[in-house]
């Protein structure tokens, strides 16, 4: 019988949005069971209320780095929970220790690594090229088939309060954003630049956003260099009234209620893009090359779409060109015309109000 279960999901904002589908499944497959949660302290606030999730633990980027303070605060959370299930989706040599200090538990599952095969009595291969990233996480349930008809949820969630929302909806007001004009929250840099898609086509593009649907941009950025990349488009884009550079959230949790308030996701791939699509936001995020809109767009429909340069041509996949001649097939025009007619469907209450 399972009763007690931990989940363990440290390192990127995407990452662990992703792979909560593991906590949502979990508790439909065992609704009587506690799920604890652990990953990384500046992430946890994004997952509070989660319904499947009964505790976020935490661990600081200090109890991450120091080895003996990470073993000694994993021994003590193995040691205290006597968990009867770990699923790590990670299986580094770092996440182990839980299953270290939990050989007792009858169910330790992890992805087949050279290194846990005394560790982990469950392990699950998953180079599966044909499956985008949450359901080669699913798989870690899979031998879970053995005993239980498992309940898999494909859908990941963030939630918020009423009150959480409309907090930051004030906020977002006081700061000059206009909500009777479509509000979209643009994320226009990265924090590896290479992965951005080049600054001129974007300006480009927000422009034509601008003249077509007065619609208010939201520069979305995290950190001295994304700043610095977000305010050099809005001095190319001639510090425009419609555009907002110093609307920002102090925390994880604030930028999705900012988020949430937004009538769209534009920009370049990350986290904020998956935040947004777990609020259930409409978005069209660019891919650079290199990472798989295939495996990284999850749930993808007509109101969660991605762009990449393979879509554009097949040239895109010879491999002798270099990294940007390969970006360089994603045009102002190959992107507008993917945009556009989200923005017809998806602004038009607003538009429609005018």
């Amino acid at each position: 019988m399972i009763k007690r279960i931990l989940v363990t999901r440290f390192r990127r904002v995407g990452d662990s949005v992703l792979s909560v589908v593991l906590c949502s499944s979990l508790r439909k497959t065992f609704p009587g069971a506690t799920i604890d949660y652990v990953l990384n302290d500046n992430i946890a606030p994004l997952f509070e209320g989660h319904p499947g999730i009964d505790r976020l633990i935490t661990f600081s980027r200090e109890e991450t780095r120091g080895t003996l303070a990470y073993i000694k605060k994993a021994r003590r959370v193995a040691r205290e929970g006597r968990y009867d299930l770990i699923v790590d989706p990670r299986s580094t040599l770092r996440t182990l220790w839980f299953a270290l200090f939990s050989l007792a538990s009858p169910w330790r599952i992890g992805r087949k690594k050279r290194y846990n095969l005394l560790l982990h009595n469950y392990r699950v291969e998953l180079q599966v090229k044909d499956k985008d990233e949450v359901e080669r996480t699913l798989l870690l349930l899979s031998p879970l088939e053995r005993v239980v008809d498992v309940v898999y949820d494909r859908e990941f969630k963030l939630y918020l309060s009423p009150g959480e929302k409309a907090e930051a909806r004030c906020s977002m007001e006081r700061q000059g954003v206009d909500f009777s004009r479509p509000v979209i929250v643009c994320a226009v840099a990265t924090q590896l630049p290479y992965k951005a898609w080049d600054l001129d086509r974007t300006r480009q593009v927000l422009s034509r956003v601008i003249e077509t649907y007065d619609a208010r941009l939201i520069f979305n950025y995290s950190g001295k260099v994304e700043e610095e990349t977000a305010r050099r488009l809005y001095r190319m884009m001639n510090n425009h009234r419609n555009i907002s550079i110093n609307v920002n959230a102090p925390t994880l949790r604030g930028l999705a209620a900012m988020i949430a308030n937004a009538d769209f996701f534009f920009g370049n791939e990350g986290g904020p893009r998956h935040i947004s699509q777990a609020l259930d936001v409409p978005s069209l995020a660019i891919y650079p090359p290199h990472i798989s809109k295939e495996k990284w767009l999850p749930n993808a429909s007509d109101r969660f779409q991605g762009i990449q340069p393979r879509d554009l041509s097949d040239a895109a996949f010879d491999k002798r060109l270099s990294y940007l001649e390969q970006y360089d097939f994603v045009t102002v025009d190959a992107v507008w015309k993917r945009l556009k007619p989200m923005l017809d469907t998806y602004l038009e209450g607003k538009m429609n109000k005018q």
